[in-house]
C-alpha cells in the first residue's frame, strides 16, 4: 500500500543522516559534528552489543532482506532516538540563541526532528520489523544515550576541543573548534562576504 511504501522509504533516513554527517565533517572539519557522529557510532555499537546479548526474534517475517534476525532493540529507533534527543539538546542548549526569533526557529528544529524520529520509529512496527516493545526499548535506549553523550560533550570533552584543535595531527587535516563562536552560519557568511569584497577590491587595483 502507499503508507507502507512511505513508511518504508522513511527507514532510509538513518543512512541519509550519516552519508550527510561523513559530507560535513569533510567539508566543515568541525570537532562539534566529528563528536556528534561518534555518539551516533557508539550508540549503534551498543544498540548490536543489546541485540546479540537478548537475541530477541523479529515479528513474523522473511529475514533476507534484514541484517540480523534478532529485533531487540530497534536499531533504527535508537539511531533516530539518539540523534533526535542530542539535537534537541544542542540547538537548543549548547547553540547561543542571539534573538527570540532564533530560539523559537531552534525549537521548531527539535519538533521537526522529533517528528520524523516517531515516524521511522513508527514504520518499523508498521512493517512488521519490530514489535511495539522493541521499539520503545529502541527510543528509551536511544534517547538516554544522547543524553548521556551530551553530558559527556557539554561538561567534559567540549571543553577539551580547543586542545584536540592544537594537535599536529588536526592542523594536518584541518580540523577545527568553533566552540566560541556564537552563529556559524552567520560568522561563515561575514567571512566570505568579506573575504570577496576584498579581493573584489585587490582584483580592480
Amino acid at each position: 500500500d502507499l503508507v507502507g511504501k512511505l513508511l518504508a522509504y522513511s527507514s532510509l533516513i538513518p543512512i541519509f543522516i550519516g552519508v550527510g554527517f561523513i559530507t560535513l565533517i569533510l567539508f566543515k572539519r568541525d570537532l562539534h559534528t566529528i563528536s556528534f557522529f561518534l555518539g551516533l557510532v557508539l550508540n549503534e555499537i551498543f544498540s548490536l552489543v543489546v541485540k546479540y546479548s537478548i537475541r530477541q526474534p523479529r515479528p513474523c517475517r522473511s529475514s533476507d532482506d534484514l541484517a540480523t534476525e534478532f529485533g531487540m532493540p530497534s536499531s533504527h529507533s535508537q539511531f533516530m532516538a539518539f540523534f533526535a534527543v542530542y539535537f534537541a539538546l544542542l540547538v537548543n542548549i549548547r547553540v547561543y540563541a542571539l534573538s527570540t526569533s532564533d530560539r523559537l526557529w531552534n525549537a521548531a528544529i527539535s519538533i521537526e526532528v522529533a517528528a520524523v524520529a516517531i515516524v521511522v520509529a513508527y514504520s518499523r512496527v508498521y512493517l512488521m520489523y519490530h514489535t511495539t516493545t522493541q521499539v520503545l526499548v529502541g527510543i528509551l535506549l536511544g534517547a538516554g544515550s544522547g543524553v548521556l553523550w551530551f553530558l559527556f560533550n557539554h561538561f567534559f570533552l567540549a571543553s577539551k576541543f580547543y586542545i584536540i584543535a592544537s594537535w599536529r595531527i588536526s592542523e594536518y587535516f584541518w580540523i577545527r573548534d568553533s566552540s566560541l563562536i556564537p552563529n556559524i552560519m552567520r560568522f561563515e557568511y561575514a567571512s566570505h562576504r568579506g573575504e570577496s569584497r576584498s579581493r573584489k577590491k585587490k582584483s580592480k587595483t
